[in-house]
C-alpha cells in the first residue's frame, strides 16, 4: 500500500527502531523515513509505505522547526541529557533582554561541527554508534542557515524557545554556539521537531503527495500509454520544455520526469494513488 504520512516519535528511541514499531501496527513490510532524528529527540518524522519512499528526495521538507529547552550549567558531552556528568547551578538570574536578543542575533549563518553524539552518517555508520564503541573519528564543519527564532520562556536554570533552521541542522550544536556568546555552559534538556515544511503531526492522516512535492506539474498532451508501457518521451508531447524535473499527473497514477538537454526521460514512472488522502 502506497502512504504517505507523519508520525510522532518518542524520546529515547532510534528513528529505525521506531520505524519497525510503525510498521507492526500497520502490517507493512516496505516502509522508509525521511530525516532522521536522533535518539534523544522527539518529533515529528515523515514515513512512506510501498512505492512513496522513492518520493523522499522530492519533498518539500524545508524550513524545519524545533522546539527546544537550555538546560545552565548541566555539562554533558552529547550535549543532551544522555550522559551528564556535572550540575552546578549558578543562581544568579541572567537578563532576559539580553537572553532574547542574543536568541536574535542566532539568525543567518552558522558554520559549526555537529555533535559527535549524532545520527550523521560516518562511512555508512551512526556517529553516536561510534563513539559508543570506542571508535576515534573527526567530524566536519557544516553551515547551517537559521531563519527565526522563537522565544517562549526562561525560567531559570531552563530557557525555552522555536527556531527553525536549514536542512541538515543540529540544534544541540546551535545551542552551543549561543551558550559561547553569553559566556555559560549548558545542554539540551528537550529537542522537539515540529514540523519539515508543511509536514506536521495529525494523527498518521494519509496524506497526498502532490501537495508536498518540489517538481512542477508540466501538462502532457500525448497518450497515457506510453507511461504505461514506459515507452521513450518525446519532448514534443510537454508543455513546458525547457531542462528540469517535472511532475506529470494522470488519473489514476503520476510520474516524474526529467528533460535534459531537450531529451525527456523517466526518473519514477507509474506510481498510484492511494485512497482517502488529505
Amino acid at each position: 500500500m502506497n502512504r504517505l504520512f507523519v508520525v510522532k516519535k518518542p524520546i529515547n528511541i532510534s528513528s529505525n527502531f521506531f520505524l519497525s514499531r510503525i510498521k507492526r501496527k500497520y502490517k507493512e513490510k516496505v516502509a522508509g523515513f525521511s530525516g532522521t532524528l536522533d535518539p534523544f529527540a522527539c518529533g515529528c518524522l515523515i514515513v512512506a509505505f510501498g512505492k512513496y519512499p522513492q518520493l523522499f528526495r522530492f519533498l518539500k521538507k524545508v524550513p524545519k522547526t524545533y522546539r527546544t529547552t537550555i538546560w545552565f550549567d548541566v555539562i554533558s558531552p552529547s550535549f543532551d541529557l544522555e550522559n551528564i556528568e556535572k550540575v552546578e547551578i549558578d543562581s544568579i538570574i541572567l537578563d532576559r533582554n539580553m537572553i532574547e536578543q542574543e536568541l536574535q542575533n542566532l539568525i543567518g549563518s552558522l558554520t559549526y561541527l555537529p555533535p559527535k553524539y549524532s545520527a550523521k552518517n560516518i562511512d555508512g555508520k551512526r556517529a553516536y554508534e561510534m563513539v559508543r564503541d570506542g571508535i576515534d573519528f573527526e567530524m566536519k564543519k557544516i553551515t547551517s542557515q537559521v531563519y527565526d527564532v522563537k522565544f517562549i520562556n526562561y525560567n531559570h536554570p531552563f530557557i525555552s524557545f522555536d527556531i527553525t533552521v536549514s536542512e541538515g541542522s543540529y540544534i544541540r550544536s546551535i545551542a552551543q554556539i549561543f551558550l559561547n556568546r553569553i559566556r555559560r555552559e549548558g545542554t539540551l534538556s528537550y529537542l522537539e521537531r515540529l514540523n519539515e515544511g508543511d509536514f506536521k503531526f495529525e494523527d498518521e492522516i494519509a496524506l497526498n503527495p502532490l501537495l508536498y512535492l518540489n517538481p512542477p506539474i508540466n501538462n502532457y498532451t500525448g497518450s497515457k500509454e506510453w507511461f504505461i508501457l514506459g515507452k521513450r518521451l518525446n519532448l514534443e508531447y510537454f508543455q513546458m520544455q525547457d531542462d528540469g524535473e517535472y511532475l506529470i499527473v494522470f488519473d489514476d497514477f503520476f510520474s516524474i520526469i526529467e528533460i535534459k538537454d531537450g531529451e525527456p526521460k523517466y526518473i519514477l514512472n507509474r506510481v498510484y494513488f492511494t485512497a482517502n488522502m488529505e
